[in-house]
């Protein structure tokens, strides 16, 4: 049977601004994503049995709910519509970035899903309509269609590619025992009616501009740390000690709860990795886009 590996990359983001709540009740955001080495895998295979088959290993909790509710299973499902494709499918994901760590492995899983399962029965799809079942599936989905260094704005679902910067080496280190919902820190914010007259928020747009056009990616910044660190004062600590062992830079991931911090070098970020016994951590470097396009076989 005709097989598909493909990985499916994480993300950090080197700056995420909040600029205020929109009248449809989503925030208003601007981020510049990057991905991240560290990568989950995804094994689709045609199978003679009809329907989606998906088993997950790695993370027992995901692979205990209905196999319906996975994002992987509702992008595969979602292609599956557009292109009325009936044949069986095996789906295999092995989850290694940790859920729920603001580090975009069920998004990427979904991209991942979508790439894959268009090599794997050899269809094409107008990149237009593939970004819009993406957006569907959630708002980080459409970055991993493209991955390396790239703007989010609006929902952060609208997405435009930035010039890479040079390698960055990270260690991200995830603890176990604190779990930070999307929803939870978006609640947590104190955000006003999003008001872009206003002389703060222009201000903001016009240091996040300079940011993009920089050629140095550095100055990371996330407005999620202000409420997430004052209800769980561990992760700040954690950035703290980032910083104490050798990092340049450190910043939440996302909503949280994962933290990175940016090192010289990967023996430097090893280094550090031992003073964190009690928490996952994982050393890796940010992928380009020109590698992530070869790495995902999106070039074809």
């Amino acid at each position: 049977m005709p097989e598909v590996r493909i990985p499916a990359f994480a993300k950090i983001n080197l700056r995420l601004d909040i600029l205020g709540k929109r009248a449809d009740g989503f925030h208003e955001l601007r981020t510049v994503f990057q991905t991240i080495s560290l990568h989950d895998e995804l094994q689709l295979r045609a199978s003679p049995r009809p329907g989606i088959a998906l088993s997950i290993e790695g993370n027992q909790p995901l692979s205990a709910e209905p196999a319906e509710k996975n994002l992987v299973y509702r992008a595969v499902d979602a292609l599956r519509s557009e292109l009325k494709i009936r044949g069986g499918l095996e789906i295999n994901l092995k989850k290694t970035i940790p859920a729920g760590r603001g580090l975009g492995g069920g998004s990427s899983d979904a991209a991942a899903a979508l790439l894959g399962y268009l090599r794997l029965t050899k269809k094409k799809l107008a990149p237009a309509r593939l970004l819009e079942i993406a957006s569907s599936l959630g708002a980080d989905v459409p970055f991993f269609l493209l991955g390396g260094r790239a703007l989010g704005v609006n929902k952060g679902d609208e997405t435009y590619p930035l010039p890479d910067v040079p390698k960055l080496h990270f260690l991200v280190v995830s603890p176990d025992e604190i779990h930070v919902p999307t929803a939870d820190a978006y609640r947590w914010l104190e955000t006003q009616p999003l008001e872009l007259t206003n002389s703060a928020v222009t201000s903001k747009l016009f240091e996040f501009c300079a940011l993009c056009w920089s050629g140095q990616g550095n100055g990371l910044s996330n407005d999620f740390e202000e409420p997430v660190f004052r209800r769980h004062p561990r992760l700040d600590q954690i950035k703290r000690e980032l910083l104490q062992r050798g990092a340049a830079e450190a910043s939440l991931a996302g909503s949280g709860s994962a933290v990175f911090g940016v090192f010289p070098s990967p023996a430097m970020a090893r280094r550090a990795a031992v003073g964190f016994p009690h928490d996952q951590t994982f050393v890796c470097e940010s992928v380009s886009r020109d590698r992530y396009a070869r790495l995902m076989r999106t070039a074809e």
